[in-house]
């Protein structure tokens, strides 16, 4: 009797909590359990401190890919089996249990959930909801898995048969997720003219980081003119971001010898330009070295990175919805249009709320990091503050102060890692939340500007 109380007193009190928070402890379990894993004396070869495996098991489930030692070497095959589940899991995990969680409660997935999660999914029901989810898993087998046999074709020519399936597989989890983690110790800049990694890789984490919700769309069979709104809205922005990072990586380097100028062909370093430009946004793979990149180069890098892919994804940052939304906002309030509207639909101006408060909050968040990171580590401004911008949108590109990082560097890299990947969930659940004023105040004229 006093157990049942006990467990039933447990359970009201997790009801009690609200689902972000829960599934915030959720992913801080999995990381924990992660660390106390890659700690096993059969994960890793010569010592790994504590600090070594709860930053990798963060940087893994938060799908980041900032990583402080040599993942192919300190690693063994079980290992990196831990960082590749950790990943899977973090991953997958966040688009799935978000929907189950949050539509189950009837509350928006993010910034412009409303649109795509209440009007146009009408997913209102557990078992419709679970259906989806089980959708989502189809897709990811089988994006997976093809992308795992096609990246063998080079892999294992050059590595073996046993090592070269590994590699391929763990790249093609790592890819889809948008995680950047690698088991080579330059990244795959030794694969940075390869075609199977020039088209295979930037697939699967293109695939991940648009969104579910668009892909159903896409793939439905549905009309263009029917799509939804954050379809149209997050096709119009990923269309317009990639050529500009892809133009504007090879403008900026294209004369660097440590980057692009190191390649004599133009088809050469056009394809390099290709790869570092979509995946700057959120995968965080690297054919070139990333500390060789020019100052401006590296500002737009972290411009993309704070930008992010899209929401219900795989993707980190402030997601490219978000991102369009407040543009149009800007563009509406030059023009002195009282509303806001893209492709024939209105955006309400609580949406527009919403998107300044994630915008407002993502950038403070992102100034404490880097004012503390300063602190702890002065006179590599830019490196700390491409750092910081890498570990919030769950990037994974590093100019390199990754592995010199103290103990309070790797702290406030490992809180941003968790915040990016579990802060815009929550943010999305409080803003969800409407309140009623109980007494209306009369306006008042603020100067502005």
């Amino acid at each position: 009797m006093r157990l049942r109380r006990r467990l039933r007193a447990l359970a009201s009190r997790l009801r009690a909590i609200p689902p972000p928070a829960i599934l915030a402890l959720l992913y801080a379990v999995l990381i924990a359990l992660g660390a106390l894993a890659l700690k096993l004396p059969l994960a890793h070869v010569g010592p790994l401190s504590w600090s070594d495996a709860i930053f990798t098991a963060t940087s893994a489930v938060t799908v980041t890919g900032l990583v402080v030692f040599d993942v192919g070497a300190q690693l063994t095959w079980f290992g990196e089996f831990v960082v590749a589940f950790l990943i899977q899991l973090g991953g997958l995990g966040l688009m799935t249990f978000a929907v189950l969680i949050l539509a189950a409660l009837g509350m928006p997935l993010g910034i412009t959930g409303q649109v795509f999660l209440r009007e146009d999914l009408n997913h209102h029901s557990m078992h419709r909801l679970l259906g989806l989810a089980a959708t989502v898993l189809r897709v990811v087998l089988v994006c997976e898995v093809a992308g795992a046999l096609l990246l063998a074709l080079t892999f294992v020519p050059r590595l073996g048969l046993a090592e070269g399936m590994w590699a391929a597989v763990f790249h093609s989890i790592s890819a889809f997720n948008n995680a950047g983690f690698s088991t080579f110790p330059d990244g795959l800049i030794g694969y940075a003219t390869d075609p199977v990694v020039n088209s295979v890789i930037p697939a699967l984490f293109i695939i991940g980081g648009i969104g579910f919700v668009v892909m159903q769309d896409v793939m439905g069979g549905r009309r263009p003119q029917a799509w939804t709104l954050h379809t149209k809205i997050m096709l119009l922005g990923t269309g317009i971001l990639i050529p500009w990072s892809v133009l504007g990586f090879a403008t900026l380097e294209w004369n660097n010898p440590g980057t692009l100028g190191q390649y004599d062909s133009a088809i050469a370093r056009l394809v390099v330009s290709w790869f570092q430009g979509v995946t700057t946004r959120t995968a965080g793979f690297n054919t070139v070295d990333i500390g060789q990149l020019h100052d401006d180069t590296s500002v737009m890098f972290i411009s993309l990175m704070l930008i992010g892919g899209g929401p219900a994804s795989t993707a980190g940052g402030i997601k490219v919805t978000t991102f369009v939304v407040m543009l149009l906002a800007t563009v509406a309030f030059f023009r002195r249009q009282t509303q806001l509207h893209a492709f024939g639909r209105s955006i309400g101006l609580e949406q527009v709320l919403k998107v300044m408060a994630l915008t407002a909050i993502s950038v403070l968040l992102v100034f404490i990091g880097v004012f503390i990171m300063t602190v702890a580590h002065d006179g590599q401004f830019l490196d700390i503050a491409f750092e910081v911008a890498s570990a919030f949108g769950t990037v994974g590109l590093s100019r390199g102060i990754t592995g010199e990082l103290n103990e309070v560097g790797r702290a406030v890299i490992v809180v941003i890692m968790f915040l990016g990947r579990v802060g815009p969930l929550t943010l999305g659940f409080f803003l969800a939340t409407r309140t009623t004023p109980r007494i209306r105040y009369p306006q008042a004229t603020i100067h502005l500007g």
